[in-house]
């Protein structure tokens, strides 16, 4: 089995933070008995097996399930594949066709909002509010956040995700995505330590939402 190529999705405009994650291109290559325990072991918050390059078809873990869909795996692939030579047009997970486009440095998905995992969503008081919250609190899955700029859009946001196996998640599209739904209203969302997504509702119902991805590094084979 070939290393999977190490991502950093919803980097920020230098480049900086964004949220690890692990591509394994020839993912059809893994038992599916094996996915589960290889996504531990690597512990980022999501990995991506791509069981069809062609046909966009993919499966996604956290350290301790698979879920249907996720924003981020689903971004990250999305540019992974464009810059090595596979684009597609439309990914295939669990859940059903997701819409997808890259240009350059960027990536977007689309889908409907109730594809996102259960979350409770918490409007605090202001950034700092959010700032202070403390992960360890929360035992539900639960997106914090607080307007830093309400009329240009700018968001605050923390997402914990204890049911999954996250403590805290760096950059969360599926939550971005469906909070952007819930608002009706293009957001710019500043997540985690400095990542951004940046999302916007579209006219069927389903949002988009997406940001800039850079390669990280590769890790070693699996086991």
């Amino acid at each position: 089995m070939s290393a999977p190529h190490v991502l950093r999705v919803f980097v920020n405009e230098e480049g900086e933070w964004g949220n690890p994650l692990a591509v394994f291109l020839d993912g059809a290559e893994v038992a599916e008995d094996r996915r589960q325990g290889i996504a531990a072991e690597l512990g980022f918050s999501e990995t991506v097996f791509v069981d069809d390059r062609a046909g966009g078809r993919l499966r996604i873990y956290t350290p301790r399930l698979e879920l249907p869909f996720a924003g981020h795996p689903t971004v990250g692939a999305t540019w992974l594949l464009v810059h090595e030579g596979s684009p597609v047009e439309v990914l295939r997970p669990l859940a059903g066709e997701v819409a997808v486009r890259c240009s350059g440095e960027e990536a977007f998905v689309t889908a409907p909002p109730e594809w996102a995992p259960p979350f409770e969503y918490r409007q605090l008081g202001s950034p700092a509010d959010v700032r202070a919250l403390d992960p360890s609190v929360a035992s539900v899955n639960t997106y914090a956040w607080a307007w830093s700029d309400e009329a240009a859009g700018m968001v605050r946001a923390r997402s914990f995700v204890p049911e999954v196996g996250i403590a805290e998640d760096e950059a969360t599209g599926s939550a971005a995505l469906a909070l952007c739904a819930r608002l009706a209203r293009p957001l710019v969302i500043h997540q985690g330590h400095g990542s951004v997504l940046r999302c916007r509702p579209l006219a069927d119902g389903t949002a988009e939402v997406g940001g800039r991805v850079r390669l990280a590094r590769p890790t070693r084979s699996g086991r």
